[in-house]
C-alpha cells in the first residue's frame, strides 16, 4: 500500500512519524474519512470544509489552509489510483497534526510544519447490518464539549465502542444531561409520529456529512424533519431509530438497551431514506452531479 506522509508517496511500512509529533503526544490534530465509490470521492467538498473548520478551531496551519486543503484533495485522488482503488468502494483517511516540536503544552514556534498523513484502503460494505438493522446501547457522554471538531482525541469513543462490543451489540449512543446525542462514530436519528428528528448542530455533536445528506433527502422525499433534542425518556416512543455516517451510510437500529425499537425491524421511513441514498450514490458513480 502506498501512503502519503509530509510530501512523499511511500510504502506504508516506510511511513514513520517523529516521537515528538504533537498528534502522538497530545492528540493535537484532526482527521477526516472520505468514502470513495468507483474511484470518486463522495461529498469531498463537504469533508474538506469540515476539516477547515477543525483546523481553524485548533489554529493549525491557519495561514495556508487553502493550498493545504487543495493539496490534500489531489493526494487523496492520486492514492486511489496508486493503490488500484478506482473500482468498488474504498475509504481515504486524512490526518493533520500540529507537527513535531519539543514536548510542551504551548504551541510550537510559528513556522513549525504540520504533519500530513493520507491513506486509501479497500472497503467492503456490511450490507447485512444495513438490511437487518443493529442493536445498540446507551452510554454516558464523557467527551469534551467541542464534539463539532473532528479531533483525533477519541478515547471516550473507543471506550464506548468497546463497552458495546462487550455487551454483544454493534454500537453505543452517547447520552448527555438526558439527551441522546450521537453514536461513537455516527449521528443519531429517531422517527416520531412519522417525523424524522435529530439533534441540532451544536458543539455537542459532529456535523456529519451523511447527516446533512440525509436531511436533504428527507426534504426531497417530503419527509418532515425537526432538528431538536431527543430525550432519553422519549426513546421508548420512537417508531424507528437509525445511525448515519460516511462509512455505514444509513444503519437501522432495531434494538436499544435490549428492547425492540418499534416493530423490531427496520421501519418504512428508514427504508425510504436508505433507498434514496443508494440512488444518490448510484447517480454519483455514474457521473451525475450530487
Amino acid at each position: 500500500m502506498i501512503v502519503y506522509l509530509n510530501g512523499q508517496y511511500i510504502p506504508r511500512r516506510q511511513a514513520f512519524i517523529d516521537v515528538d509529533d504533537r498528534g502522538f503526544l497530545f492528540a493535537d490534530g484532526i482527521y477526516e474519512v472520505v468514502h470513495s465509490y468507483e474511484g470518486h470521492l463522495f461529498q469531498i467538498d463537504a469533508h474538506l470544509q469540515r476539516m477547515e473548520h477543525g483546523l481553524r478551531s485548533l489554529r493549525i496551519a491557519a495561514d495556508d489552509l487553502g493550498s493545504l486543503l487543495r493539496s490534500v484533495r489531489e493526494v487523496a485522488e492520486r492514492l486511489l489510483v496508486e493503490n488500484d482503488l478506482t473500482s468498488g468502494e474504498a475509504t481515504v483517511y486524512i490526518q493533520i497534526t500540529r507537527g513535531s516540536a519539543p514536548r510542551t503544552h504551548a504551541f510550537p514556534p510559528a513556522g513549525t510544519p504540520p504533519t500530513v498523513y493520507v491513506a486509501a484502503t479497500r472497503y467492503v460494505p456490511q450490507r447485512t447490518q444495513a438490511e437487518e438493522g443493529i442493536a445498540v446501547i446507551l452510554v454516558p457522554d464523557t467527551r469534551w464539549v467541542r464534539c463539532d471538531i473532528k479531533s483525533v482525541a477519541l478515547l471516550p469513543n473507543v471506550l464506548a465502542r468497546q463497552r458495546a462490543i462487550e455487551a454483544g451489540v454493534a454500537d453505543a449512543v452517547f447520552v448527555r444531561d438526558g439527551v441522546a446525542l450521537e453514536g461513537t462514530s455516527s449521528n443519531f436519528f429517531g422517527v416520531f409520529d412519522g417525523k424524522v428528528v435529530t439533534a441540532p448542530k451544536t458543539n455537542y455533536i459532529l456535523p456529519g456529512i451523511t447527516r446533512q445528506v440525509v436531511l436533504g433527502l428527507c426534504a426531497d422525499l417530503g419527509v418532515p424533519v425537526r432538528e431538536a433534542p431527543i430525550l432519553e425518556h422519549q426513546l421508548d416512543e420512537a417508531e424507528e431509530l437509525f445511525l448515519t455516517s460516511t462509512i455505514m451510510e444509513i444503519r437501522p437500529i432495531v434494538r436499544l438497551n435490549g428492547r425492540p425499537v418499534g416493530t423490531g425491524a427496520p421501519g418504512p421511513v428508514t427504508r425510504r431514506i436508505q433507498k434514496a441514498f443508494r440512488e444518490l450514490v448510484s447517480d454519483f458513480k455514474g457521473g451525475a452531479s450530487v
